[in-house]
């Protein structure tokens, strides 16, 4: 009998998995795949190494999370921060994002002109919201849930989260309004590209303290890691093990049953009994694998459904001089006025020409766009319709980004998440964050079934990496046993 059993090794799984190791629980993680990391994961195909998502990750900063991990188990991780840290291409300019705020600032006021002054405003807004909000990824203790000595420290800290107040429930546009920003089209632009790859929403629909926090994102300890960001997940599977914890790839769990007051997994190498069960899956997931539902479970899967899929691209580059030495990211923008998903907006992320890709000291890029889910599955063929996103992705990659030359491409689609790395129908990127109370309901640690939780991009604190990680490590003192 296991103290607790995690299903998947993406960063929440993997997050709880080394807080209870920690703690001196019996554990054991079950990863379907062959190497950790979920969505966040680096994998191999034609002797290359590809990042499975296109993106960059935070927690890397002094006294954050990763950064103290590595430290503590001295794991053998390097983290570059980038300078740029993104290049945004758009219709009429391009936005080089580095690392220090001012810097941006100094570079966002340039493209606004007569709008400067009230664009630094704006920001100045912006940064109040953000230090409340990212202060609380820099001291877990702060997150939900609180002990008595954290409630104390909240209410000390009262006056840093007043700005949030009159923020909560309203879109990122009427904050834009408020500052006369309405019409500032650089701006614009660089919100709505930062918010549809990290709260997963338009600014014209998102909770603005979400979308505010998420701004800060390129400035809170977020770089590259060397060599992918698997090189991370493979140093925390090391560390759960030093801790006595069991992490077994290659076990895909097929189903779990609650029977005597526990469960019972049954896995490709035999069954698992546990007290408890930690699912790093979406909700859709555990009603697969129970055969059973809650009003919790629902009403979680009914958010996730409003989300997105991607369609992806993986190259291995031509190589030449036009693509410099260094990692690198970019967000390209076709058309600003339409929508940023279906290939209009494409994120790119490019390894670094020192890392071992592959063959030849080749360099890789993986390159996706958002798809709305409920118009794909609603698509009569869903092949033709990732096809077409696939080929204006292209188009969008020719346009902004040339010197993307392919030696060789591979696509990837939802189907392709949902086949390689278990996610129900390939949904990606978590709930996203539009307008509505509900997020705030929805940051206490509660069971969707007796004694089994959710880790992961649907529950708090949600989007991110980091964000994953965390929620893993807060629900595992919880429920510490």
């Amino acid at each position: 009998m296991r103290d607790v059993a995690i299903i998947g090794a993406g960063f929440g799984g993997l997050g709880a998995a080394l807080r209870l190791s920690e703690l001196g629980a019996d554990v054991i993680l079950c990863e379907s795949l062959k190497y950790p990391g979920g969505c966040a994961s680096t994998f191999t195909r034609r002797k290359h190494r590809f990042e499975s998502g296109a993106t960059l990750f935070s927690g890397f900063g002094e006294g954050q999370l990763f950064q103290q991990l590595i430290a503590r188990y001295k794991l053998d991780v390097e983290v570059d921060i980038l300078d740029p840290m993104v290049e945004l291409r758009a219709p009429g300019f391009t936005l080089a994002v580095p690392p220090d705020r001012e810097g941006f600032l100094s570079r966002m006021a340039a493209l606004s002109g007569a709008d400067a002054p009230r664009v630094r405003a704006f920001f100045k807004e912006q940064e109040r919201v953000a230090s409340a909000l990212w202060s609380l990824f820099s001291d877990p203790a702060l997150l939900p849930p609180f002990d008595l000595r954290a409630l104390l420290r909240h209410a000390g800290r009262a006056p840093r989260y007043l700005p949030l107040l009159r923020l909560i429930g309203q879109p990122l546009t009427h904050v834009l309004a408020r500052h006369g920003l309405e019409d500032a089209r650089a701006l614009r632009v660089f919100l709505d590209a930062v918010c549809q790859i990290t709260v997963q929403a338009a600014a014209d629909e998102v909770e603005a303290p979400f979308a505010m926090a998420a701004m800060d994102y390129y400035f809170r300890g977020t770089g590259h890691v060397r060599g992918g960001i698997g090189t991370l997940a493979w140093a925390l599977v090391s560390a759960i093990e030093h801790n006595g914890g069991e992490v077994v790839m290659s076990n895909p769990v097929r189903a779990i049953r609650r029977e005597r007051g526990a469960w019972t997994l049954t896995t490709r190498r035999g069954e698992i009994r546990a007290r408890r069960v930690v699912a790093n899956m979406l909700p859709q997931g555990v009603t697969r694998l129970s055969g059973q539902t809650s009003r919790e479970l629902d009403a979680l899967t009914s958010s996730v459904e409003d989300g997105w899929g991607a369609a992806m691209l993986y190259r291995v580059l031509e190589p030449g001089e036009h693509l410099g030495d260094h990692a690198h990211h970019l967000e390209l923008v076709s058309d600003a006025s339409a929508p940023f998903i279906e290939g209009n907006h494409v994120f790119v992320s490019i390894s670094d020409a020192r890392e071992d890709r592959g063959p030849d000291e080749a360099r890789t890029a993986t390159l996706s766009t958002h798809v709305p889910m409920k118009k794909l599955r609603a698509e009569p063929d869903p092949g033709e319709y990732i096809a077409g996103v696939q080929a204006r992705m292209r188009d969008t990659i020719a346009q902004r980004a040339p010197e993307l030359r392919a030696r060789f491409e591979m696509p990837g689609s939802p189907r392709t998440f949902e086949r390689f790395t278990g996610r129900d129908h390939g949904y990606v990127g978590g709930i996203p964050r539009r307008v509505g109370l509900h997020h705030y309901t929805r940051m206490w640690p509660r069971p969707v079934l007796p004694d089994l939780y959710l880790v992961g991009d649907t529950v708090f604190p949600g989007q991110s990496t980091l964000g994953t990680a965390l929620g893993g490590i807060k629900l595992a003192e919880f429920i510490r046993v």
